[in-house]
């Protein structure tokens, strides 16, 4: 699929085969796995870096083999996410943004850039209302900034 605000096509490639089961060098259980995530994500990393924590300091490979469920699935049954990740981040480049433009009135390539990522924001604020966040949510780029402190 063609990206929405570049010139560029999508990448084509393969994606690692889905696990069904934990390769059976996997020592640890399904409830050691899913105290390592809790514990991962109470001192504040986010989804991502927490299965690359697994993967590279616990030799867990996917925990979707081990646990039976997504890393998120996981922390969303423990009330430990309450936004997605990819909204998150997002908004965080806008605040950044936001803070550069105060500084620097001029830079015009930066504006376009901050629209851009605000309606990113927009459009999957609009996918996820009634899903993962609250019906009545709204972006606000002020609350944003809140949010993401």
């Amino acid at each position: 699929m063609a990206r929405m605000h570049s010139r560029k096509r999508g990448s084509a490639g393969s994606s690692k085969p889905q696990a069904k089961n934990a390769p059976s060098w996997v020592e640890s259980s399904k409830e050691e796995v899913t105290e390592k995530i809790i514990e991962l994500a109470r001192q504040g990393t986010d989804p991502a870096q927490i299965g690359r924590t697994l993967r590279d300091k616990h030799g867990i490979p996917s925990t979707r083999g081990v646990t039976g469920r997504k890393i998120s699935q996981i922390l969303e049954k423990n009330k430990l996410l309450q936004y997605p990740s990819d909204l998150i981040h997002l908004i965080r480049k806008a605040v950044g943004l936001r803070k550069h433009l105060k500084n620097n009135k001029q830079d015009h390539i930066n504006k376009a850039m901050l629209d851009r990522t605000e309606s990113k924001v927009k459009r999957l604020v609009k996918y996820y209302r009634g899903r993962k966040l609250p019906a009545d949510w709204k972006y606000d780029p002020e609350s944003a900034a809140l949010l993401v402190k």
